[in-house]
């Protein structure tokens, strides 16, 4: 392994989600390290990019109006839009839309061989394997349609929490299929990380787990630091790792579940309980 091997010389990235926070971060570092950057979003995109592309996460129409304009192959998707609780539409902004992108790009013939995916989680996601029979079904819905469907039978559903949830399981249950097509999926799951999206939310957002940064030295994160991890998962240098979610917090949760710094709150998430 040498350093071209997180580089993304001649290889074309597409971020979806990549004008602001993590996703700018991401794309930016792409660009980079050598990549033709493509940036889906519904939002303007401020910096140099090789194309924008327009897209409504909440529209199907929109969705595969977007996929249209991508010419293949695309070496490295970064999916990284996402939206906080309160906003409508969110399960079709966080994960359904992204989820049928991503599976219209495979059937075209659009994602290369070789390739990856990168999908931004949160630790909010976590307990999703006590909760995964009902994730695995939602996700045995066979498109768009179907999964809206689901969603308005399933009181709570349409939630952040569960948007995560289904994006966890998601990169487990995809990681031998999309293997097989020569495609790697991972995920990162971010602890408090300082962006526009956080910013709106900073009472719970950024708040969480002070205490432990406090003990630490820490600050919170910044969306490079997320957006770098990201670049890693698409790179060769990653090669070897697929179906991962993996936590990009200062070892807060993994402190949290061994006990070695008690949080309460990380433990009922990672159990999947109910928060008093």
């Amino acid at each position: 392994m040498g350093m071209q091997d997180f580089r993304f010389d001649g290889k074309r990235v597409l971020v979806v989600g990549g004008a602001t926070g993590m996703g700018a971060s991401a794309a930016q570092t792409a660009v980079e390290l050598g990549g033709e950057v493509i940036v889906m979003d519904v939002a303007d995109v401020k910096f140099p990019v090789a194309q924008v592309i327009k897209v409504d996460l909440r529209d199907r129409a929109s969705v595969d109006a977007a996929a249209a304009q991508v010419t293949g192959p695309i070496d490295a998707l970064f999916s990284c839009a996402g939206v906080a609780d309160g906003t409508p539409g969110i399960m079709l902004i966080n994960f359904i839309a992204q989820r049928h992108l991503i599976e219209r790009l495979r059937d075209d013939g659009k994602l290369a061989r070789g390739g990856a995916i990168a999908m931004i989680s949160s630790v909010a996601g976590l307990g999703w394997q006590a909760n995964l029979p009902t994730v695995l079904d939602f996700l045995s819905q066979p498109d768009w349609d179907a999964m809206a469907k689901w969603i308005e039978g399933h009181e709570g559903t349409d939630s952040y929490t569960f948007s995560k949830q289904a994006m966890n399981a998601y990169v487990s249950n995809e990681a031998f299929p999309m293997l097989k097509k020569g495609v790697r999926i991972n995920a990162i799951l971010p602890g408090p990380t300082d962006t526009p999206l956080a910013q709106a939310n900073k009472e719970t957002w950024l708040t969480f787990g002070t205490d432990y940064r406090k003990e630490t030295g820490g600050v919170n994160l910044l969306a490079r630091e997320q957006g770098d991890v990201l670049n890693f998962l698409c790179s060769n240098a990653s090669s070897g790792i697929t179906g991962v979610t993996l936590l990009v917090d200062q070892g807060q949760v993994s402190s949290a579940i061994t006990g070695s710094f008690p949080d309460e709150a990380i433990q009922k998430l990672a159990s999947n309980t109910p928060m008093s």
